[in-house]
């Protein structure tokens, strides 16, 4: 009854729709990320903060490692009227709306802690936000589609991040931090209104019975989450998300800062990182979805982790003093496009290993485990390697990691032939 009802809901809805609304929620969900922490890793360098404290930065998106604790509530509970999961994403949304607008009246430079506390609170909506929206793209996405989709995810985050990290740099340039706060606001809501067209089906008898143990299991937090850990091979999947965003993330973090010692304007960074970079992100991701059906998803994990590999190594020419518009160019680009080509086939299996009847819980906790690869780990340690090491060092410790995550592909995903299923790659 579940799968027939999903079935028919894929069917209804035509493709271009489908990822129409998903481009629109990844958007708003990673806009004010972006603004915030592209540009504030820049604004601190350039009033003298130490690579220490820069790389820590990424302790504030603590709130997406931790996701998967609340992740169950949002599985459990939810609006029959409104829509189980669009409920949640509405309440969000409007809450990191709000939260901007509070953000907008205080004053940046002299109200550092308070600025924190409301970059961590709409980090947690955003998050919640996430929970909700990866849930309703595993249900609305057939496993045909997934490739597809989760480009078009990647392309909305890197969309989010040219509006958010590079377009509102050039306006905070001009308009200052108010105006540009209360913008960032109004894209949120802007995004919410391809959701008011969608409605979201209502669960069939069957899926509920069905559903009856799933309930009874998510009222225990811990045997939820352990319910996915506990099946065969997830840990060490676990594992290898952790490693195969953690050599990229840290060399990304670092990048910045090196950007602002070779003396680039906070205009030219905005350019280079928020605008051409994220142009290319958005061509990676959506060139991933095109290419992971028929490449597969072992052979996509693997050739482009060595594309991603590969890139970070170039990032050592810079750090080893070259200049040349060129050449930073070229290895900024580089990198963030085999990066999003790297993360679309990670989401992508990530939503296969997801049980569909507990997408959010499972989805969660992968998520929970990338984000941590991506800004608390290691890479927020990041700033006290390149102190003690330079920044080359950060980008060759990287490259290693990457090259040691690509040995554990073939252990973790079934062969190219094999056709993925929900929860048994």
């Amino acid at each position: 009854m579940t799968l027939n009802l999903e079935k028919s809901t894929q069917k209804s809805l035509h493709p271009t729709y489908k990822f129409l609304l998903l481009s629109s929620l990844y958007t708003s969900q990673f806009l004010p990320s972006a603004f915030f922490f592209q540009a504030l890793p820049i604004f601190m360098r350039q009033q003298g903060a130490s690579l220490q404290v820069v790389g820590l930065l990424g302790l504030l998106t603590l709130p997406w490692m931790l996701k998967f604790l609340w992740a169950p509530l949002v599985d459990r509970y939810g609006s029959r009227r409104w829509g189980h999961y669009k409920s949640w994403i509405f309440v969000t949304q409007f809450l990191l709306a709000l939260t901007l607008l509070g953000c907008a009246s205080m004053d940046a430079s002299n109200n550092a802690m308070g600025l924190f506390q409301g970059i961590f609170l709409m980090v947690t909506f955003a998050a919640t936000q996430d929970i909700a929206t990866d849930a309703l793209a595993i249900r609305l996405l057939a496993p045909h589609e997934r490739g597809w989709g989760n480009g078009i995810q990647s392309a909305g985050r890197a969309t989010g991040g040219i509006l958010g990290g590079g377009v509102m740099l050039l306006v905070l340039n001009q308009v200052g931090w108010q105006v540009s706060v209360r913008i960032l606001a109004g894209g949120v809501l802007l995004a919410l209104v391809p959701l008011c067209f969608y409605q979201e089906p209502h669960r069939s008898t069957g899926e509920v019975r069905q559903a009856v143990g799933v309930k009874r299991a998510i009222a225990n937090y811990l045997n939820t989450l352990l319910s996915f850990v506990q099946q065969s091979g997830m840990l060490i999947w676990l594992l290898f998300i952790l490693l195969y965003v953690t050599g990229s993330s840290m060399a990304a973090t670092m990048f910045r800062p090196l950007l602002v010692d070779l003396g680039l304007s906070m205009v030219d960074i905005g350019w280079m990182t928020g605008i051409v970079g994220s142009g290319a992100a958005i061509i990676g991701s959506l060139l991933a979805g095109v290419l992971i059906q028929p490449l597969g998803r072992q052979q996509s994990l693997i050739l482009f982790g060595m594309m991603q590999a590969i890139s970070v190594f170039a990032l050592t020419l810079p750090a080893m003093g070259v200049r040349s518009p060129v050449i930073l160019y070229g290895v900024s680009i580089s990198e963030v496009f085999a990066r999003s080509l790297a993360n679309t086939a990670l989401f992508t299996v990530m939503m296969d290993k997801s049980r569909t009847e507990m997408a959010g819980s499972d989805y969660t906790l992968q998520s929970s485990i990338f984000i941590l690869g991506h800004h608390i780990g290691v890479p927020a340690l990041s700033g006290f390697i390149a102190n003690t090491l330079g920044y080359s060092g950060v980008f060759l410790i990287g490259f290693v990691i990457s090259l040691v995550s690509l040995w554990l592909v073939p252990h973790v995903v079934g062969k190219p032939n094999q056709k993925p299923g929900i929860g048994l790659i």
